[in-house]
């Protein structure tokens, strides 16, 4: 009998990060309000989740400090935020609770996985990936989120008009998100001017400080 292959691991895009859990991260976690949400297992109802506002899924978001600002900016759009850090997971739901925002929903876990199972074909207003990890070894490159296949993915997840966002300080990072975006027949689009309303990260000013150029990226997705 010849035994199957077992599957390959997914290609993770994003690093590990350790970092302790404070006092005020953890109680932000326990809150059972709402705001937090379990990796769901079927298809998510977005419109009432959000009550029928328009959402942008972000994927990855530090310490959350940015997502709650363009959250507080555009409160007619519901922003669900998936990352993988528990100690930024627990920031970014004490910033929506002090802020009092109603437009905010929290996912822990690695975003692909759940576009591909719990958001349904269409679902997404937009996507929005502010600083994705960079990998700027050649070797690395593979784990970067921009790719073929999650171009893909993200298109049959978002609404014709829908968007993906991106913004990166490595250039190339931001030449191979051109190429792969721009080269894919569900997207148009390329380099814009840095939105007035897009809040400059924490990594952001890190890159600025030591003289990177950021780039901000705009991808509109076709008509079928």
């Amino acid at each position: 009998m010849t035994l199957a292959h077992p599957p390959l691991a997914p290609i993770r895009t994003y690093k590990p990060r350790r970092g302790r859990v404070t006092p005020r991260q953890a109680a932000a976690l326990a809150l059972d309000d709402g705001l937090l949400l379990h990796p769901p297992i079927g298809p998510m109802d977005l419109s009432a989740l959000f009550d029928g506002r328009p959402v942008i899924c972000e994927i990855g978001f530090g310490t959350g400090a940015a997502t709650v600002q363009a959250a507080g900016h555009d409160p007619d759009t519901g922003i669900l935020a998936i990352d993988v850090h528990t100690p930024g997971i627990g920031d970014l739901l004490w910033r929506v609770r002090e802020a009092g925002l109603s437009n905010v929903r929290v996912i822990e876990g690695d975003a692909l996985p759940v576009l591909r199972t719990a958001i349904a074909p269409g679902a997404l207003a937009g996507v929005r990936t502010w600083f994705p990890d960079p990998w700027p070894k050649a070797r690395h490159h593979k784990r970067r989120l921009v790719n073929v296949d999650n171009a893909r993915l993200i298109a049959e997840r978002t609404r014709p008009g829908g968007h993906w966002h991106l913004a990166t300080d490595w250039a190339d990072y931001a030449v191979q998100a051109i190429e792969v975006l721009g080269a894919h027949p569900a997207w148009s689009g390329g380099v814009i001017d840095r939105p007035p309303w897009r809040p400059v990260t924490r990594y952001e000013q890190l890159a600025l400080d030591q003289g990177r150029e950021v780039v901000d990226l705009w991808f509109t997705r076709k008509e079928p």
